[in-house]
Order: structure tokens, then sequence, then C-alpha cells
């Protein structure tokens, strides 16, 4: 069949549900809704069975949905309605929530309903929820829908409010009134707002006199102090003091610029504050912030490192590297790199590098960060590594997960393992050599080539992961200490872990891992510093959202 996406972005949930169709043989092109001229001609030159919205911030124009059938796809139960769903069930506190495709009409999410289904609302953030439950949700929507219109007899369910199972309302624009924090306020109620705004557009809130927009937030059981009152530092984050305790603030955001880590957006404004550095080893017997933490079961290692947003600065990429060294020297026979719940990672960190007094120069350090990490992991002939992919991932953070003995992802993640489109960025990360000894050197090339997004269907058969297994990251990360533990257990350990040395050895000896590291950096260097600027253009408008107006993709 062939299916039009009209997206306000090609996001999380568009990839997804592009991955989905795609991986059933259904042809879809992706048209970003740019002006309802984009919008037109797109459908024109396709003409497409069915027309999907996965993520849409303007109507569908009246000139295409009279002539065909259109679904959005709506984060909200029956009858919600308005462009703040996900933000009013978090601030509501709502228990229950769900997705509901709709056909688009004259009047916005007030359509005829083809298919809805709900889920628990956990205490995450909006940005968590919506690439987890609200994914997930749509997903078995979007699959029931297909289902339903090529059975060309369903007839959609009109919405109707006198209906007991119809319980959404038409929602009011949120506003930052709203939102607005009182820091003399309970934790949870802050801390409920900041994670209804994540990851746009941020509670705006002032400090030290100036307005910011607040993003990242995690609660911190034993710092307190005056409402307000900014009581410490950690790993970019800042910790201030709530009505009846305190919460960690990992991003701030000025006005008209682009999100960075708190400290480095305050700067010299927190003199004075104390840095309480916890390390990923040691103990903390309440909740707080820390992006890198290390646990041990079971004569297995366990590292997370929750990065915000998937990306890995310099400082991220060092500190991740040393935190592995250690685990490394632990009485242990496996370490699983676990990333975040949310990403697994998504390689260099564009904000900061964009951020910088030298871009190019910050380029050349993140991406030799990255290098060096990647190195120590395929260099290491103590453990056995896995790489758990709980969330998506994508460019060098997909060759990151490469780096391991094993790689496993959760059901439905989405890997973008390329580079090319950020200004055609060659890449680094040893991909040269992790990525064709994965899949080959035809499909590694057709996967850098095409810079299309990898469901975990296919990159299993293809073999870019070994396995994939759990619809949530709680069944997935319980499989995965249970594969790590039966691993570790197998009679032929021992001989598992010199066939890695020896095969690490025969691989040297063909071609070095120097030599590759140097040929991709030589490619890098001309990207960072050399004539062609489009990676700076790439970068500076991914960073400032700017989007591309002639971006579309097409599969037949």
């Amino acid at each position: 069949m062939r299916i039009l996406f009209i997206t306000s972005a090609h996001n999380s949930m568009s990839q997804r549900s592009y991955v989905e169709l795609t991986d059933r043989g259904h042809c879809v092109e992706v048209q970003l809704a740019t002006s309802e001229y984009e919008m037109s001609s797109a459908v024109e030159r396709f003409n497409p069975d069915l027309i999907v919205a996965p993520f849409l911030k303007t109507a569908i124009p009246e000139t295409i949905w009279t002539k065909y059938i259109c679904i959005i796809i709506h984060p909200g139960i029956k009858g919600d309605r308005g462009p703040y769903s996900l933000d009013w069930a978090i601030m509501n506190n709502e228990e229950e929530w769900g997705v509901t495709l709709l056909q688009a009409n004259h009047e916005m999410d007030a359509g005829d309903i083809w298919s809805t289904k709900t889920f628990k609302v956990r205490n995450i953030s909006k940005s968590h929820l919506y690439r987890h439950e609200v994914t997930q949700a749509a997903m078995k929507c979007l699959l029931e829908t297909i289902t339903k219109f090529e059975s060309e007899s369903f007839v959609p369910e009109p919405l109707d409010y006198l209906k007991s199972d119809v319980k959404g309302q038409l929602h009011p624009k949120l506003r930052q009134a709203d939102r607005k924090l009182d820091w003399t306020q309970q934790t949870d109620v802050i801390i409920r707002k900041i994670r209804a705004a994540d990851s746009n557009p941020g509670v705006l809130d002032t400090i030290f006199d100036e307005e910011y927009y607040v993003f990242g937030v995690h609660e911190e059981s034993d710092l307190k102090g005056n409402p307000g009152e900014i009581l410490a530092m950690r790993d970019g984050a800042i910790c201030r003091a709530t009505g009846n305790g305190a919460v960690w603030i990992t991003h701030l955001k000025e006005k008209n610029y682009f999100k960075l880590s708190a400290t480095s957006v305050l700067k010299d404004k927190l003199t004075g504050v104390p840095e309480l550095p916890l390390t990923p080893f040691e103990k903390y017997p309440g909740r707080t912030f820390r992006e890198i933490f290390y646990e041990e079961r079971n004569e297995v290692g366990y590292l997370h490192f929750n990065f915000y947003n998937g990306a890995m600065s310099t400082d991220q990429c060092n500190r991740l590297k040393q935190a592995f060294i250690e685990a490394k020297q632990r009485n242990t026979k496996a370490i699983v790199l676990m990333g975040g719940s949310d990403f697994w990672s998504n390689g260099i960190h564009l904000n900061v590098i964009e951020n910088a007094e030298n871009p190019g120069g910050e380029s050349w350090n993140n991406i030799n960060g990255m290098d060096d990490l990647v190195r120590e992991i395929i260099l290491t002939d103590s453990h056995l590594v896995i790489s758990s992919m709980q969330g998506n991932a994508g460019a060098g953070g997909v060759i990151l997960a490469l780096a391991a003995d094993y790689v496993y992802a959760r059901e439905g993640i989405v890997l973008n393992p390329h580079y090319k489109k950020m200004g055609g960025l060659y890449g680094s990360e040893y991909w040269t050599y992790l990525l064709p000894k994965r899949v080959g050197y035809q499909k590694a090339k057709e996967l850098m080539e095409d810079c299309l997004p990898v469901s975990t269907t296919t990159a299993k058969s293809i073999g870019l992961i070994d396995d994939t297994f759990g619809e949530t990251a709680e069944e997935f990360c319980l499989n995965i200490r249970k594969l790590a533990e039966k691993l570790i257990q197998l009679p032929e350990y021992k001989k598992l872990l010199l066939n890695k040395i020896d095969n690490r050895t025969r691989d040297e000896i063909i071609k070095s891992l120097e030599i590759y590291r140097n040929e991709e950096l030589e490619h890098m260097w001309k990207n960072f510093f050399g004539e062609d600027r489009s990676y700076h253009i790439a970068r500076y408008n991914f960073v400032y959202k700017i989007s591309c107006l002639s971006e579309q993709m097409t599969k037949i």
C-alpha cells in the first residue's frame, strides 16, 4: 500500500511508524508539513492510498482531507483535543491516558475514531512518556487501523461526548503562567510541572534575576535549604531547594538560544555554590542525580549512562571511558553497557559544539573522545561486554554499541546508524571496522548512504544486533540480567573470552585500529576544518531547529 506521512518533524514517532510500515512491505514517503503547497504537491506527486500524520502541529488542508482519508495520531484518550494533550495529562496527574487515531476533518482532533488504546501514566517526563508508552500504544493503533483500512468495510466511530467511554475534553492552550514554578511548593508538584514541559517548551523560571527555560528534573532526597536556593552543582546540573526538599535541574535554555547544561549557562553566577561530586561507584542511599552509575550483581557489572537526549560531550565521553576502565578492574566476568532508559546514545554533543568558541576544535575533541571510549571497549580482553540498548540510538551512538561483543535492543526502538545527513559528516568511532564486521561491506555502505531509520526487526535480520526482546524497558532489563548471568555461567565462558582475544589479534594483523581511526579522522578533519561548511550549517540548523524545507524521504 502507498502511504504518505505528513508530519511536522520526522521525529521518534514518525520514524517508528515508518519502520513499522516499511517492514511490512508498505511504500512510505515522508513529507514535512512546511506549507499547504508542499503538502498538496506531495499528495499529487505520490498519489497515496492513505495519508497518516504521525506528529502534526498544523491542520491538514481541506483540499487534501476531503479527497483522501487522513489519519491523525493523537496522544490522548477518546474525546481529548488540543495540542497540549500530554502536558495536561501530566499536570493533572492523570493515572491513565491513551492514544487515539482519528480521521482528519474540518475540526482539529474531532474526527471519526479508527482506533484507541490506553496505558498507565508513570511518574516520568513528557518526552519519556511519548517515546515509550505513547509510541507503543500508537503503533498498536496504527497497525490495527491499517488492517481496518485494507478491509474496505470498517466504519470509524463518530466522536460522541454522550458515550460513557468518551472521557476526554478540549484543552485550552497551556501558557507559561499555568506552568509557573513556586519553589515553596512540594517537590512532587514542581517535578510534575517541569516534566510536563520536557523536552518542549520547558518551564520559564527566574534564576539570579534572569529568565531561563528549565529542563531535566531529578528528585534529591537528602539536600535541603531555603525554597529556591541553589544548593549544589554536579556534572553540569544544579540542585535547587523546594518547599520540602530539593530537585536537580540538568539543562537551561536562554530565550532565542538552545539547551545547555545548567552550569554552562549560569557560569560565574554559581560562584560559591559547592560542587558535590558523586562517582559512578559510590553508594547513595536516597534519590539523586547522576549521569553515570555502576551496579553489580552475580559477577556482572552494569554501567549506566543516562545522558540528556543521548548526546555525549567530550567531558561525558571522558568520564564514561574512565568509569568503564574502573569497571574492568572489578572482580566480574561481564560488563553490560546499559545506556539510559530513554536513549542509548546519539553520538557527539552538537549543542555543546555549537556553543563553543571554536566549534571545529570542539568537534575534533568530541569525536576523539568518542573514539577513545570505543577503542577502550573494543580492546577489553578481561570481560565479555554486552550492549543493552533500551532506547533509540543514532550516528556514533549506534557504532558505540557495536564495540561490544554482544548487542541487544529493546523491541521497537529505532536505530539511525549513519552520519551523512549532518552536512555530509563522514563519521568515526571505528565504524569502518565495526559496521562491516557486523553486516558486511555492501550492507554497511547501504546503511551509510541511504540514511534511513532501521527497526530492531531489520537490525536483527541483517546482523546489526544479536537479538531484540521486551516491549517495555523493565521487561528488557530483566531479560538482559538473565541473559548476562547465563552467559558467564556457560561451561565455554573461558573459551569465548579466548576466542575474542584471538579474533582481535587476527583483525589487528590484517588492519590495525590505528589505521581505521586515522583514515576516518582524515575525512572528519575536512568536515570540521575544510572549505566545505556543510557540516557547520547543518549543525546550526539542527541546534536551532531550523527545518530543511525540501526534506523528504521515499522508500519503495
